[in-house]
C-alpha cells in the first residue's frame, strides 16, 4: 500500500542519518566548538524528531526532542560539549536503532519505554537551563498525547528481516534515464534482428554489432548503478574504535582516506564484518596502552589509518595502524605450541611467511581473553570470507612501528572476464568414445600468462625434485599443478603431447596450472554454487557459456592449497591426505 512505502522511506532516511551521526558526533568530540558539525548534528535529531511525530512513535518522538534540545544549548553556547554528553548522545543514537529495527520488524515501537535514557537526557538539560527543560517537557507531553491519538498509523510498518536501508540503493536519475534510452535501443536492435531473417549476412552482421554495443553499454550502467563508496562502511568505523578504545583504556584516532573509492553493493555488505574485525584486532593487539607508547616516545594517541584506492579492476583496501608490529618468532613458536605448524618447518620460514601464520584457525598470541580479542578465532575467518568474494588478504608488520592488512578485492561479483580452459578425462570412457570435455573458468585477474610447450621444449623446461614438477619461467622455478590429477580425473594425454600452462597468481603466490585446452577470454556472468557444491574450495562459482554448457569457476587459492603450493589453512589435521582425497572432500 501506499503508505507502507511513506513507511520503508522513513526506515531508510532514519537509518542513513544513524550512520552520519554516528560519524558526526566522535569527529565532534575532537572539535566540540566546530559549529557546521553542530549543525550537521543537530539537523538530523530535528528531522528524527518530525518524522517520528508524524508516524505517530511517541517515544522515539520524545527522546529525539529532548536529544535535540540538548544539543540546542550546545549550539547556542549555553553548555560545554563534554565527553559525558558526547557518551550520552551516542548511547541515545543506540536506543533509536533498536526502536527502528523494532519499527521494521514488528511495526511498532516495542515495550520498553527507554525511561532510564530519557531520565538521563532530561537531568542533563535542565542542569543546563532549568526554563528551558520546563519548555520542552510540555512540548513532548503535547507530542505525546497526539501520538496517542495517531496510534493505528504505527501498525502500519514497509517488511520483516534486516534494516531496509541495507537492502536499498539511491541511483542518480540521469543514469536511470540513460538506462531506459538504452533499453528502447535494446528493443529497436532485437527488432531489426527478429525482422531481417530474409536479409544479406551484412544487415545482420551490422545489427548484431549494435547489439553488442547496446548490451555492454547496458551492463556498464547498471553495473554503475550498484555502486557504492566504501565510506558507506568506513563511516562506523570511528564510533566503533571509539567504543572499543574506551574498554580497553587507549586513545586511538581513525584516519580515513579514499572513502569515495567505489564498490559493488554485494562487495560492500560483504566486507562490513572482516572490516570490522581487523579493526577490533588493531584497537586490541595492535595499539599500545598510553603509557608503554610514552616509554618508547611514541604520541599516547595510537592511529589506526584506512585507506582505499582502485588499481586495475581490484580496490586496495590497508588498514594500519602506528602500534607495536607483529613478530613473527612469537607467531612461529604460538603455531609450534598449538601444533598447527611442525617444528621443523617452522624455522625455514621466511619472516613472510611466518607473518602469515595468523590466518591460521586456533592462533591467537594474546596473553589473555578479553571481550573484544583473543580466542584463536576470527583471522581465518576473515581471509576466507574475503577469498569468497575473489579478494586476497596479506600482512606486513615492523616491530615497533606498526602493522598493515592489505585487501585486494574486485569490484564487482556480477559478470567478470574470465578465461576458459578444458580437461579432457578417460573416465566411464568406452571403445571408440570421444574423451569427455570439462570445462573451467579462470578469472582474469588471477591470470598472468600463457605457456605453450612441444616437444623437446617441454623435456628441457620441466625439471621434476621428488615428486613435484616446475618449469624454468623467468629464471624462476614455477612450481606445476596439473588441473586433472588436482580434481582426481583420470587424464588422456600422454608425455609427447603439447603442454598447455596457465600462469596463474594466488595468494601472492605464482604457479602454472596444467590443461589440456585453452580457449578465449569473454565475460562471464557469475551464478552462485548450489549447497552441494558450496563446501568445494576449488570453486568459486558457475557460469553458462554460450553454447549453453555450464562451465565451474576455478578459485584459484583453493585450487593451490589442494595443491599444496600454498599453506593449508588446517596443515596439521589435513597432512596426510593425497590431493585426490582432498579433491574427494578430505579438505573443507
Amino acid at each position: 500500500m501506499e503508505f507502507a512505502e511513506e513507511m520503508r522511506e522513513f526506515l531508510i532516511e532514519s537509518n542513513d542519518g544513524l550512520a552520519a551521526l554516528d560519524r558526526d558526533i566522535v569527529e565532534l568530540e575532537k572539535h566540540p566548538t566546530d559549529e557546521l558539525l553542530i549543525g550537521s548534528v543537530f539537523r538530523t535529531l530535528h528531522t528524527l524528531k518530525g518524522a517520528s511525530g508524524f508516524f505517530g512513535f511517541s517515544i522515539l518522538g520524545s527522546i529525539t526532542h529532548i536529544a535535540e534540545n540538548l544539543l540546542g544549548q550546545v549550539r547556542d553556547k549555553q553548555r560545554n560539549l563534554t565527553p559525558e554528553l558526547v557518551s550520552l548522545m551516542l548511547s541515545t543514537v543506540d536506543v533509536v536503532k533498536a526502536v527502528l529495527a523494532n519499527i521494521e520488524e514488528c511495526g511498532h515501537e516495542g515495550a520498553d519505554d527507554y525511561q532510564e535514557l530519557r531520565d538521563r537526557l532530561a537531568e542533563m538539560f535542565r542542569s543546563g537551563s532549568e526554563a528551558m527543560f520546563e519548555a520542552a517537557a510540555a512540548e513532548v507531553e503535547r507530542g505525546t498525547a497526539i501520538a496517542d491519538e495517531a496510534g493505528p498509523v504505527a501498525e502500519l510498518a514497509a517488511s520483516k528481516g534486516s534494516l531496509a536501508s541495507s537492502s536499498t540503493i539511491r541511483v542518480d536519475v540521469n543514469l536511470l534515464d540513460k538506462l531506459m534510452n538504452l533499453v528502447g535501443e535494446l528493443v529497436l536492435a532485437q527488432n531489426q534482428i527478429v525482422q531481417s531473417g530474409t536479409a544479406n549476412a551484412v544487415t545482420i552482421h551490422g545489427a548484431l554489432q549494435r547489439l553488442n554495443l547496446i548490451t555492454r553499454e547496458l551492463h556498464e550502467g547498471v553495473m554503475r548503478a550498484r555502486m557504492q563508496p566504501i565510506g558507506v562502511v568506513w563511516n562506523k568505523l570511528p564510533r566503533a574504535v571509539r567504543d572499543l578504545a574506551a574498554a580497553v583504556g587507549k586513545k586511538i584516532e581513525v584516519h580515513l582516506e579514499g572513502a569515495e573509492t567505489e564498490l559493488d553493493k554485494t562487495i560492500i555488505e560483504a566486507i562490513k564484518d572482516p572490516l570490522m574485525h581487523l579493526v577490533r584486532n588493531a584497537c586490541d593487539h595492535g595499539i599500545e596502552s598510553c603509557e608503554a607508547r610514552v616509554a618508547q616516545g611514541k604520541s599516547p594517541h595510537g592511529t589506526i589509518l584506512l585507506r582505499a584506492y582502485h588499481e586495475g579492476g581490484y580496490v586496495n583496501l590497508e588498514i594500519s595502524d602506528d602500534g607495536a608490529g607483529i613478530d613473527p618468532q612469537r607467531i612461529k613458536s604460538k603455531a609450534v605450541q598449538r601444533g598447527l605448524v611442525p617444528r621443523e618447518r617452522a624455522a625455514q620460514m621466511s619472516e613472510w611467511e611466518a607473518l602469515r601464520l595468523i590466518f591460521l584457525p586456533g592462533l591467537s598470541t594474546a596473553e589473555k581473553v578479553t571481550p573484544i580479542s583473543g580466542r584463536g578465532v576470527g583471522m581465518d575467518v576473515v581471509r576466507t570470507n574475503i577469498e569468497k568474494i575473489g579478494g586476497a588478504v596479506d600482512v606486513t608488520s615492523r616491530a615497533g612501528v606498526g602493522s598493515t592488512i592489505k585487501i585486494k578485492i574486485p569490484m564487482t561479483l556480477a559478470i567478470i572476464p574470465g578465461l576458459a580452459v578444458s580437461v579432457h578425462s578417460t573416465r566411464n570412457i568406452v571403445s571408440g568414445a570421444m574423451p569427455d570435455e570439462h570445462r573451467f573458468v579462470i578469472p582474469q585477474a588471477n591470470l598472468l600468462e600463457l605457456v605453450r610447450l612441444e616437444g623437446p621444449e617441454r623435456r628441457k623446461q620441466i625439471d621434476r625434485i621428488h615428486e613435484a614438477e616446475f618449469y624454468r619461467w623467468r629464471g624462476k622455478l614455477l612450481p606445476l599443478a596439473h588441473l586433472s590429477r588436482i580434481l582426481g580425473l583420470p587424464s588422456c594425454t600422454s608425455e609427447s603431447d603439447v603442454l598447455n600452462i596457465v600462469v596463474v597468481k594466488a595468494e601472492e603466490t605464482a604457479f602454472g596450472l596444467v590443461v589440456d585446452q585453452i580457449d578465449d577470454t569473454q565475460k562471464i556472468v557469475v551464478k552462485a554454487l548450489g549447497k552441494q557444491l558450496k563446501e568445494l574450495r576449488c570453486y568459486a562459482g558457475a557460469t553458462i557459456m554460450g553454447d549453453g554448457k555450464i562451465a565451474l569457476i576455478l578459485d584459484l587459492p583453493g585450487v593451490a592449497r589442494l595443491a599444496r603450493i600454498v599453506p593449508q589453512a588446517k596443515e596439521s589435521v589435513d597432512e596426510s591426505l593425497e590431493p585426490e582425497q582432498a579433491a574427494a572432500g578430505g579438505w573443507r
